[in-house]
Formats: structure tokens, sequence, C-alpha cells
């Protein structure tokens, strides 16, 4: 590994090992789920709100993934960077911004900042998301919620 990958690699493995801002939020004023149908992996985000000199921040968030390390690493590096931002200033950020303690990403990564970017969206913006999702093919959750599931008949062959 070249060195920024090695510290890059060492930075997401820290944060997975010791995730800050893990589970559900009791008493969120938000919450956010996505998943992302190319790799399964699911996320939830909770956040809270606070008044600061008229301002509403967000006071905490919090996370639950089934996602691989780095989703792990991106949730938890996020939940403390938007941390006291308003939701304007925590929506102006991208996945990029809110992995960027962690290093430059390696390639096949970048859909998990992507994964908590939309999460976040999708708590502090949910009428935002769902018009922008309207042509869109539906999402893992919106999948696996479905009242009406496929019914799919598997015949096997003779085997050889």
């Amino acid at each position: 590994m070249k060195p920024a990958e090695d510290l890059s690699h060492n930075r997401i493995e820290e944060a997975v090992k010791h995730p800050k801002n893990l589970g559900e939020l009791e008493g969120a004023d938000a919450v956010g789920t996505v998943g992302s149908e190319d790799c399964g992996d699911m996320l939830r985000m909770w956040v809270k709100f606070k008044e600061v000199d008229g301002k509403r921040v967000i006071d905490k968030a919090t996370f639950q993934t089934f996602g691989c390390g780095t989703a792990i690493a991106v949730a938890s590096v996020a939940t403390e960077l938007i941390s006291g931002k308003t939701v304007e200033e925590a929506l102006t950020m991208s996945g990029e911004d809110l992995s960027a303690p962690l290093g430059s990403l390696p390639p096949l990564k970048i859909h998990c900042a992507q994964l908590v970017e939309e999460a976040l969206r999708s708590a502090l913006a949910p009428n935002a998301q769902a018009s922008e999702q309207k042509n869109v093919a539906p999402t893992l959750l919106q999948r696996m919620q479905s009242p009406t599931q496929e019914k799919k008949k598997i015949i096997l062959g003779p085997s050889k």
C-alpha cells in the first residue's frame, strides 16, 4: 500500500474497532433510513436537536448499519462532524466531506460515504429525498418493507 492509503486504512480500521455514536437515540427528532441494492448495506441515522442562540442545531446523531467496515467508519465520523451544525449546514455536506477525517476512501468504498450522506438527507430533509426518488427504482429498504412480496418458483433440473 502507498503511505496515504495505509494511513487511510488505519483510520478506517480504528473507527471500526471503536465506533462513536453507535445505536438508537432515544427521543430522536428525526430518523433517516437508506439501503443500497448494489451492495446490500443498510444504514439508519437518528438526529436530536437543541436550541443554541436562537438556532436549531444538531445536538447528537447516532447510527446503526448492516454494512461493511467502511460504512461503519464513515457513519461514525459523520455523526461527530454534524454535531453543532444547523440542518442547512449539515445538508451542504457531501459524502466526501462526511468521510474526510478517514482520508481517501478506496474507489470501491466511495458508495459507503454516499450511503451515509443519503441517510443524513433522509433524516434532515425527508420530503426532498422522497420527491427526488419518485422516478427511481425502489431501494432495498423499500423492497423489504413492501407489503407484497414476489413469489418465485425455483425448478431444479436433473443433475449431471
